[in-house]
């Protein structure tokens, strides 16, 4: 049956060289942090009825190969893993995906699709690559088209990889001895929460944002170099929350203007953001002179919260995040909703007595943030809550109506 279906799909397409000449079309798509609006189409014509008996022995070499390749390869079976990009997606659009997932895991090359559109299989690879942060090994694809006058009959694929199989064997064996100290800490009673917590500042504490280090766009600058940028420290987050149990996509655009990437998890059975590089007080302090800590604003946000300074860029279907449950201030106590100056104090206070270096409160207002600040801050009423105290520095985020105090 295999056979025969491979017969007709060859005859098919060296009718269609016989009949029209056939355009061979190469376009490429490069990781680059943030997608390009567009991809550079490099069109090479062959010329129409010349040697088509000649060309129709290429098409037949490759239509084998994909044909094997696509029924015959040990990862032809493999079941692939799906996240939240992948519920996304139509239902060609999810056959593509787990057709390039299945090719990026055998580092195959050049294999036919099953889609003759360019644009299905530009949203099929986004899709894997925000799904799968611990694909290390692959930045961008190649892809050529093959049409019959102005009818596409099919698309090779042919992701762009960064190493050879073995160098890519031998950094997963380095990772996954990384990933299993780090993980090796996690309670198995912890929930949703406190396992995301437990990632966020193991990563925002533990690893620098530096440019320009090596395979920064990747998890290999994150577990083996401990330097990496957002791309690194978003897809990390995903890999070790997927690892964890809990869904988590690679979000990208912009933030504050600049190219940027952060996450979109599930805590509890509701959506919400986390920026693990922004946790990282280096990343938007580091001129402050607060030193290094680990930066709670970004860690469960909604909608709402982590739009006054990220745009998404389209890639992904977002949905509304509206819950709060989750929210480190939330579950902290440390969500101030109305006037209460004795349990302000009280919270900067017992962190200022326990030996902690800073302390944050966020606010649900920002009259509230400004009320906060005069009495604390303008007045010095936080030396009536921090005996003592000789000296005191503080960062605003008016964004997210956040005081963090630093005690000296």
């Amino acid at each position: 049956m295999k056979r025969r279906k491979r017969h007709t799909l060859l005859k098919f397409i060296i009718l269609a060289v016989i009949a029209g000449g056939v355009v061979q079309y190469s376009g490429v798509l490069k990781d680059t942090g943030v997608f390009p609006e567009k991809i550079t189409n490099q069109i090479s014509v062959e010329q129409k009825n010349a040697k088509a008996e000649t060309y129709s022995g290429t098409a037949e070499e490759q239509t084998v190969k994909s044909t094997e390749i696509s029924t015959e390869n040990e990862t032809a079976d493999t079941e692939v893993p799906h996240g939240y990009a992948y519920e996304t997606l139509t239902a060609e659009q999810k056959t593509v995906y787990d057709e390039v997932y299945r090719i990026i895991l055998a580092h195959d090359s050049k294999v036919k699709v099953s889609t003759c559109d360019e644009k299905v299989l530009e949203k099929a690879y986004r899709s894997v690559i925000a799904d799968h942060g611990g694909i290390f090994w692959v930045s961008g694809y190649n892809y050529t088209q093959y049409t019959m006058g102005k009818k596409i009959v099919s698309i090779d694929f042919s992701p762009s990889y960064t190493m050879e199989r073995t160098e890519r064997d031998s950094y997963q064996r380095r990772i996954d001895a990384v990933v299993d100290s780090i993980l090796k800490n996690v309670d198995p009673s912890w929930g949703d929460y406190e396992k995301a917590k437990y990632v966020f500042e193991y990563l925002a504490g533990n690893v620098e944002y530096q440019m320009g280090t090596e395979q920064n766009q990747n998890i290999i600058s994150v577990f083996l170099n401990k330097k990496t940028v957002c791309q690194g420290y978003a897809n990390a987050t995903q890999y070790l929350l997927t690892l964890l149990g809990i869904p988590a996509v690679v979000v990208t655009g912009t933030a504050e203007g600049d190219t940027h990437a952060w996450n979109l998890v599930q805590l509890d059975g509701a959506y919400y953001f986390m920026d693990t590089t922004w946790g990282n007080s280096s990343y938007n302090n580091g001129a402050s002179g607060m030193g290094t800590f680990i930066n709670y604003n970004y860690f469960g946000v909604t909608t709402a919260e982590i739009s006054k300074t990220h745009q998404a860029d389209g890639t992904l279907l977002l949905p509304e995040c509206t819950a709060t449950a989750d929210n480190y201030y939330v579950r902290e106590g440390k969500y101030i909703t109305e006037w209460e100056p004795e349990v302000i104090g009280q919270i900067y206070g017992a962190a200022y007595r326990n030996g902690a270096v800073t302390e944050e409160i966020r606010f649900s207002d920002t009259s509230l943030y400004d009320q906060a600040k005069a009495y604390l801050i303008d007045e010095q009423h936080i030396r009536d809550y921090c005996e003592g105290i000789t000296g005191l520095s503080y960062i605003e985020d008016r964004d997210q109506n956040v005081l963090i105090l630093k005690f000296s």
